[in-house]
């Protein structure tokens, strides 16, 4: 018998519906939900390939040990959770919580059960050396809207599907179906833009695969974005097209930013940003004009070296037209499960300790991951011993991979949960595997939150778990229990359950995502007869419950105690000060940057051992402008060196005119070699890591992340191929990779 089951993909931040055909557990196809409330049949290649992840022959199904020859073998859950337990409580007991570092892959925020264990698990080990992805890529934006509205997930979505001029910055929406911005097909809501008589542009140092639909390409030089927006802004109370009196009444500080804004004029910024000064003043005289218009950045953006400045010059914007909390311009959604206010109570804040070694600011709970392998090389109180990662491969994803790589070997003992063996778990001492999310019920608990229209859904399991599987929630929960804590970090609730359990009643996180969805803002608040959303009524619509369109307003966000917008934070003054006085400067004539890419087949790199998502043309090459190529001596298809401060290897070039001069293009996720044996399809396209060229003591100012675009970067004629050889400057020293 063949069962269709109606489920959302939890592979990006579009979240689409997807439908399953199932016979005997046996998922037979993968197709769009036509009739999804939010993604209406769109569809990516990752979703149509996520039955291939779960098919997936690598894909570990048991629990491994690490043998003394660097291989693996099967271990038993008990025995495994015994290890575990006992390495990590000896290690905290001998050098106290900080000695254990806990990394957490961006896989977490799609799954509603282990993103609710993870403050349990922090708090029951009780280090303050908690890393994420997202410090690699996202505490820009959460710095800005703490400081800005109070808290970190007070976070503006742009209504694209009723704005008459979207402005794109740094960001490849076309390509990653959006983030902090969860809006399927974005091709056609671009072109409904366009429909409508709006206008699309697009400011990016590549001409991606959005601007390609876009009316304008603005190639801007990479970094520059926080004084092209701070230029447009000046260009706003210059020109008479603000309101004072509204600015002065729902901002704090406004006075302190205008004054500081002449440093940004048009003439002075041009060649800093490579845009025309005359550019800049359309830019800003056709945002203002438009009836509605709407700034959005992301994660182009969020990791230049003034990331956080221009994350908070993209809202200052908005702000300062008008656009904010208004149809058609950036507004806050009033989601189903509301996170903020729990957040608020469980962490929420910035700069509340720092890194041991550098002394890097935390961001929502996290220090910046560019501090790991420093943390674990540096002798002293607080030396990292032991590592637990979830869902995340460092290895590849933080900068100067290579140092990492050999910082792990150092470890006394390392956890992972993670479904591979990849470049970071092949260092693990015990992996444990997690069920296949197919095998488990999943709500939107984060993207609802950034969805582009209010909407509801839930999602049953597709397969059944084979036996002796666990769901990445109950491996939390084990672990989190035998570390001391409770799966609500509340002590008094967690005595409670302790209690309850006595009686046959667990805990579970799906129970507490229909508490949040009761208490929220379209619950039923559990009163009997209310017309207020619930589990029970989730299940009861397949397609999801679609609650409208975005809401006018922002107070409902603004959560600082006076309700204002604090505009004048000190650590983004200082930073306007700061990038004000380097304008003057002229960039180098012969510089060389490099910068990300997004593909839509990728994510992150685990992806990359599905056959379909790597099969075709070859992905992980350098695109090159043809002059940069030419006066590099470089032909296309070539493998050339690329060299930057802390490393040197070989790339195969492409080159592309979509490119402006002087930047060239990596994508992220790949360089497989090392965990070859492991994961056979990556294994046979190994391609490089784009991070190896980052450089880890490189950071952004005001949250200390990683500058991960506009890299400086040489590109040179390779030698021979047996005399090239790979190189990374580990702490301070070359050493071979």
């Amino acid at each position: 018998m063949t069962d269709t089951i109606f489920r959302t993909c939890t592979l990006c931040e579009a979240c689409c519906g997807l439908r399953f055909e199932v016979e005997d557990d046996r998922i037979l196809s993968v197709r769009p939900d036509d009739d999804d409330v939010l993604s209406r049949g769109n569809i990516c290649p990752k979703g149509i390939a996520i039955a291939d992840v779960h098919h997936d022959p690598d894909r570990l199904r048991r629990p491994m040990r690490r043998t003394a020859s660097g291989d693996f073998e099967p271990i038993g859950w008990d025995a495994a959770f015994d290890l575990v337990a006992t390495r990590l409580n000896a290690i905290r007991a001998a050098h106290g919580p900080d000695a254990i570092a806990v990394y957490i892959g961006n896989p977490i925020v799609h799954n509603h059960g282990a993103l609710l264990m993870r403050n349990a698990l922090l708090k029951a080990i009780g280090t303050h050396n908690a890393m994420s992805a997202g410090s690699q890529d996202t505490s820009p934006r959460f710095v800005s809207s703490y400081l800005l509205y109070g808290s970190s997930f007070a976070i503006p979505i742009p209504d694209v599907d009723r704005t008459d001029y979207f402005l794109c910055i740094g960001a490849n929406p076309i390509v990653s179906n959006g983030s902090f911005l969860s809006a399927p097909d974005m091709r056609g809501r671009m072109q409904a833009i366009r429909r409508r008589g709006g206008r699309v542009v697009v400011v990016d140092p590549r001409r991606t695969e959005t601007a390609r639909e876009a009316d304008e390409h603005v190639a801007i030089r990479p970094g520059a974005d926080a004084a092209l927006l701070l230029a447009m802004v000046h260009v706003l109370v210059r020109d008479g097209k603000v309101v004072r009196e509204r600015l002065q009444s729902e901002t704090r500080g406004w006075d302190a930013v205008e004054a500081r804004l002449d440093a940004y004029a048009p003439e002075r910024v041009a060649a800093h940003t490579g845009v025309e000064a005359a550019t800049i003043v359309r830019l800003a005289h056709e945002f203002a004009a438009a009836p509605t218009s709407t700034a959005y950045s992301r994660v182009g953006v969020c990791n230049n070296r003034y990331g956080t400045l221009a994350t908070w010059a993209t809202d200052l914007l908005n702000i300062a037209a008008g656009r904010l909390g208004r149809p058609g311009g950036a507004m806050f959604t009033t989601p189903a499960f509301d996170l903020v206010p729990l957040l608020r109570h469980l962490g929420d804040g910035y700069d509340r300790w720092r890194s041991r070694v550098r002394g890097l600011p935390e961001t929502a709970g996290d220090v910046p991951a560019s501090a790991l392998a420093e943390e674990i090389e540096t002798p002293g109180p607080g030396q990292v011993r032991a590592l637990l990662t979830f869902a995340g491969n460092p290895v590849l994803s933080t900068p100067n991979g290579g140092r990492l790589d050999a910082a792990l070997t150092g470890l006394e003992f390392m956890v992972a949960i993670d479904l591979y063996v990849n470049e970071t778990t092949r260092h693990a001492d015990v992996i444990l595997p997690p069920a296949s999310a197919l095998g488990d019920d999943h709500v939107d608990l984060v993207f609802s939150t950034f969805f582009v229209r209010n909407v509801a859904r839930w999602s049953p399991p597709v397969v059944r778990r084979a036996e002796g599987e666990r769901a990445d929630w109950e491996i939390l929960l084990e672990l989190t229990e035998r570390l001391g804590g409770g799966p609500t970090a509340i002590p008094i609730v967690d005595r409670l359950l302790r209690l309850a359990r006595r009686f046959g009643v667990a805990w579970n996180p799906t129970a507490m995502a229909d508490f949040l969805l009761r208490i929220g803002p379209h619950g039923d608040r559990f009163l009997p007869g209310s017309r207020g959303l619930s589990l029970r009524k989730l299940r009861a619509a397949p397609h999801g419950i679609d609650l409208g369109p975005l809401q006018e307003g922002f107070t409902r966000r603004v959560l600082h105690r006076d309700r204002r917008i604090h505009v004048d934070a000190a650590p983004l003054l200082a930073a306007m000060e700061k990038l004000g006085h380097t304008l003057a400067q002229a960039p180098a004539q012969d510089e060389l940057l490099l910068i990300g890419r997004r593909e839509v087949r990728t994510n992150n790199s685990w992806m990359h051992n599905v056959e379909a998502m790597v099969s075709g043309r070859e992905r992980c090459v350098l695109l090159v402008h043809p002059a940069d190529a030419e006066r590099a001596g470089v032909a296309d298809g070539e493998v050339a060196t690329l060299a930057s401060r802390v490393h040197r290897g070989d790339v195969r070039v492409r080159l592309a005119k979509e490119m402006r001069p002087g930047v060239v293009s990596l994508p992220h996720g790949w360089g497989h070699a090392s965990a070859a044996r492991w994961q056979h399809v990556a294994g046979g396209h190994p391609g490089v890591s784009a991070n190896d060229w980052t450089d880890d003591q490189d950071v952004e100012a005001i949250v200390g992340q990683s500058i991960l675009n506009g890299v400086p970067v040489r590109l040179e004629r390779s030698g021979p191929a047996a005399n090239v050889r790979k190189t990374s400057l580990v702490g301070g020293a070359i050493a071979g990779v």
